[in-house]
């Protein structure tokens, strides 16, 4: 990792330690002294961060650092430095400077000499340059030039050959297809470019001064059908031509692979085909116009300064736009972008752009030619493609005008068009000068526009191929130059140009060496062929604002570099998304509900604090103590732990964040579970017992005497251990944690770009309905003396339950509305405990406050409700007591009945032993026998009757 700290520079910036206030480094065994730059200068510190070189006072032995300047500025002095052994820096002697240099070209003369003097090379502020040409050659220009800031005083000077006549020169020809019209009609502009380019170069007296270049041309259209017939006529039909300059790519493709045959050179001033640069399929190709891969570079950069991450193409379906697109999708795929949707068409768009539109396409690279441009663009007007939404990445070598000119096979006006292309980019190869510096030609850039406007029939933004008309006149100069130093111009030894023929591979070989060599200053810029033939250049970018293009920027794809004017204009004031933005919101608990259930069930836990404290209080009563009071206690702590449960149950995302929601999740699972076991647990335990305890056989009657508490309290025990059990069992298990409920995308009010995607927080688990499984139970009409509130009990867990059973399917159906199912959920809990804590404390306060424990029967009856039930139980008891004494009573009499009448019987005997039988009456009535005494007459009826009165 190489770290470049650089800081504003200056003429005198970076010195040895010792010099410009730096520190002199001392000898050590710890290494050298780290070198701090002062603040005009840059050092790179080679595998430190600079948070490491802060921290850092000695480099080890044999660390390297290195001095570096930016802009027009060179080091002077080491470059490099090394630690050595003894604790110093290399070259200490000599101090390193990064100064201001002006341009090394001045430093070579072609044909001639330069001499320098006030200075070594680089050339420096107040250096000088004489010029001086070699014999044959006259100089043209200033024949001294001063270094001042950077800038030579004078443009530099060229030596001219002493010219043959023209009349002695022979004659080199050069076959071009220009394309005239079709899909790029860039021969409208490209062929007056070349015809300028010609007559320059053979006005020239040191550029092939015994030869002079001619054209032979026609109109490729281009089509390769076309350029196929026109390519047999130049190959086939007199003179020869030593070199072929193809227009479009699909042409350049043609004429480059059928010209490895002939021997011949083709160089094309409007080819970007990628393919082109492959070097054995095309050995003898050259072109001035970069290749359109050279874009892929420029539109990555943006996609990353413009933050999209997403991306959709569409393509007319020919070799250059297909390589093209291919090296686009590798370069974004190292980029981690993705190209979502890839459309291609051959003629017709209508379909592809309806697809665009159906997939959402947002930011849409598209690659056709000018024609075809229309055809899109008309479609994409109807399908409202365009606008605010939208951004549309093109070729820029269309004419200015391109959506304006009359096109017979669209249906859409120039002000749809002008509409529907507003604010696209495009990245377009600079093919004009931006310095503005003189050529090889001894021109300017502004200077060739005015003359090749003026040599044009129609208005620039009407010609076809404009803009790469300075790639069509530099390559002119390109080939005249590579020919010139073929055929020893100059005064070289060189090969005879006019004995080249179509079989002769030793010329062609020596121009192709010469062609791969050529650097020079063009009208487009610096003119150098890269190792497959392709020229390298900047990329400018542009966007249609208002009807016209405007510069935003251009990019150096060799030094990564970006240059950003800012002045990009967006309809909707920012650079768009790549998709429709989904914004994750989550539905929260309404406040307001939550801090109004929240005070209620507070003013709950009040409550049972005080039932509590009360029950507490006044255990030693005799009515207190025959309602179980210690199972009370339980019921309210029970409600008091219920009630808390509440807030839990409402704090959510905005409360909490994601990390802490498990944590309330099984806070409400614990309080809310612990708080029914013990609350209603304990009440019905009341219930169950008495129950069973009634519900024995009518042997053990004396069960229902007594209750022993310790069986109450052995009940509650199981049941809260059972539920404990169960809970840490599912805590550990299946633990509750967030689960995220996604709903439907909704569309915001505002006119924006975005879709609300709501979400909702829940608690939940893989098997959430096993584990809350509930069985009922009953209740019987019974009473005991040691439990004589089991009719508020019963009262009070028939409510819950009911109130439970509407609320838990309701909050079900409803767990998707967080207000509702909270105020389901929450008001239950909290309804629930007051009604526990109402019907069973609150008419034993109002007995024992307003009334005390002993108040007579008769009063008893003037109340209602609880108390009522409570004198009926005193009256049953006072009625079973009375039946008991009765009882008794009743088996006493029963014995002394028994034993009247043993004795009766025994008389009878007696009494039938000394009289016997007498015969039956006459009259058929029972036999007679002795009277009976009066006082017995009534034995068996009245006195047995009496006994029971």
């Amino acid at each position: 990792m190489l770290l470049l700290l650089l800081l504003p520079l200056a003429p005198l910036f970076l010195r040895p330690p010792g010099a410009g206030g730096a520190q002199t480094p001392n000898a050590t065994s710890e290494g050298c002294q780290i070198i701090h730059p002062p603040w005009e200068g840059g050092i790179r510190y080679r595998g430190l961060t600079r948070d490491q070189v802060k921290a850092i006072n000695f480099l080890p032995v044999d660390y390297e650092i290195e001095y570096v300047c930016r802009g027009e500025r060179e080091v002077v002095g080491p470059k490099v430095r090394k630690c050595l052994a003894n604790g110093s820096w290399t070259d200490m002697d000599t101090p390193s400077r990064c100064v201001r240099i002006c341009s090394k070209s001045y430093l070579t003369l072609e044909n001639g000499k330069v001499f320098l003097t006030g200075g070594d090379l680089p050339a420096l502020d107040g250096a000088r340059v004489d010029f001086r040409c070699d014999p044959d050659f006259h100089l043209v220009g200033s024949s001294r030039s001063i270094c001042s800031q950077g800038q030579w005083s004078t443009p530099k000077p060229h030596c001219q050959v002493n010219r043959t006549p023209h009349s002695e020169r022979r004659a080199v020809y050069i076959g071009a297809l220009f394309p005239m019209s079709g899909g790029w009609p860039g021969g409208q502009a490209c062929q007056p470019a070349v015809e300028m380019a010609l007559e320059d170069v053979n006005s020239r007296r040191d550029i092939l001064p015994d030869y002079e270049l001619k054209l032979i041309h026609h109109d490729s259209k281009c089509d390769p059908g076309q350029a196929t017939k026109y390519l047999y006529e130049l190959l086939y039909n007199d003179p020869i031509k030593i070199i072929l300059m193809p227009g479009c790519s699909s042409v350049s493709t043609l004429v480059a692979e059928a010209a490895r045959m002939w021997n011949l050179i083709v160089l094309s001033y409007g080819s970007s085909s990628p393919a082109l640069s492959n070097r054995q399929r095309f050995p003898t190709f050259f072109r001035t116009h970069p290749s359109a891969t050279l874009h892929n570079p420029t539109r990555v950069k943006l996609f990353e300064k413009w933050g999209w991450k997403k991306i959709a193409t569409i393509q007319q379906t020919t070799e250059v736009f297909t390589s093209t697109l291919d090296d686009l999708e590798e370069r974004v795929k190292e980029a981690g972008i993705e190209i979502t949707f890839r459309q291609s068409f051959f003629s017709d768009p209508a379909v592809p752009v309806k697809n665009l539109k159906r997939q959402d396409a947002r930011i849409i690279v598209g690659l056709f030619y000018e024609t075809e441009a229309r055809k899109v663009f008309c479609e994409v007007y109807k399908e409202r493609l365009f606008g605010k939404k939208y951004v549309w990445f093109l070729i820029g070598w269309y004419a200015d005008n391109w959506f304006k000119i009359y096109d017979p096979s669209i249906n859409c006006t120039v002000d749809e068009m002008t509409e529907a292309v507003e604010g696209h980019i495009t990245t377009e190869i600079v093919m004009l000068n931006p310095a503005n510096t003189r050529s090889i030609s001894n021109m300017t850039s502004q200077e060739f526009v005015e003359k090749l406007t003026k040599r044009l029939k129609r208005h620039p933004e009407e010609t076809g191929g404009f803009q790469e008309a300075p790639l069509a006149y530099d390559a002119i100069w390109a080939l005249a130059l590579a020919l010139n130093k073929t055929s020893g111009g100059g005064g070289h030894s060189g090969v005879r140009l006019e004995d080249f023929n179509y079989n002769n591979q030793t010329i062609t070989d020596q121009i192709y060496r010469a062609m791969n060599s050529s650097s020079f200053e063009g009208v487009s810029g610096h003119v150098v062929f890269d190792a497959s033939g392709s020229r390298m250049a900047w990329t400018l970018i542009e966007q249609l604002q208002g009807g016209s293009y405007k510069k935003i920027g251009y990019y150096d794809s060799t030094k990564d570099d970006l240059s950003w004017s800012k002045t990009d204009k967006w309809i909707g004031g920012s650079p768009p998304a790549d998709q429709t933005l989904v914004i994750k919101t989550f539905r929260f608990l309404s406040q307001k509900l939550f801090i109004s259930v929240s005070v209620l069930s507070s003013l709950g836990i009040v409550l049972a604090v005080v039932c509590l404290s009360f029950n507490i209080y006044n255990s030693h009563v005799r009515y207190i103590q025959n309602s179980q009071p210690n199972l009370n206690n339980l019921t309210a702590v029970g409600c008091s732990l219920a009630l808390a449960a509440v807030f839990p149950l409402g704090l959510d995302g905005y409360h909490i964040g994601r990390n802490q929601f498990p944590f309330v999740c099984q806070a409400r699972l614990w309080l809310l579970g612990l708080g029914f076991s013990l609350g209603y647990g304990s009440m019905f335990t009341k219930i169950w017992w008495v129950h069973t305890v009634f519900t024995k056989k009518e042997e053990k009657k004396e069960w229902r005497k007594t209750l022993e508490p310790w069986k109450l309290y052995a009940t509650v025990g199981l049941l809260v251990g059972m539920d404990v059990l169960t809970l840490a069992i599912w805590q550990i298990v299946d633990p509750l944690h967030r689960t995220i409920e996604t709903f439907a995308k909704e569309e915001p009010k505002e006119d924006i770009d975005v879709s609300i995607l709501p979400q909702l927080e829940h608690c939940s688990s893989r098997k959430m309905n096993t584990w809350l499984g509930e069985g009922p139970f009953s209740i019987a009409d019974v009473s005991t003396e040691k439990i004589n509130d089991h009719r508020a009990v019963g009262m009070a867990i028939y409510n819950v339950a009911v109130l439970c059973l509407i609320t838990a399917p309701v909050t079900m159906i409803l767990s998707s509305q967080q207000d509702a199912a909270f105020a389901f959920a929450s008001l239950a809990i909290v309804f629930s405990s007051y009604i526990t804590l109402v019907v069973l404390f609150v008419p034993k306060m109002r007995r024992l406050i307003t009334r005390g424990e002993w108040q007579s029967e008769a009063q008893d009856t003037m109340k209602t409700g609880s108390s009522t039930n409570n004198n009926e139980e005193e009256k049953s008891r006072l009625l079973e007591k009375e039946n008991r004494e009765l009882e008794k009573i009743i088996a006493e009499k029963e014995e002394r009945v028994s034993e009247l009448r043993h004795q009766l019987q025994s008389r009878q005997q007696l009494r039938s032993r000394r009289h016997p039988p007498t015969p039956p009456d006459p009259s058929g009535g029972l036999p007679r026998g002795p009277p009976e005494p009066p006082d017995r007459l009534s034995c068996d009826g009245s006195r047995v009757h009496l006994l029971y009165k």
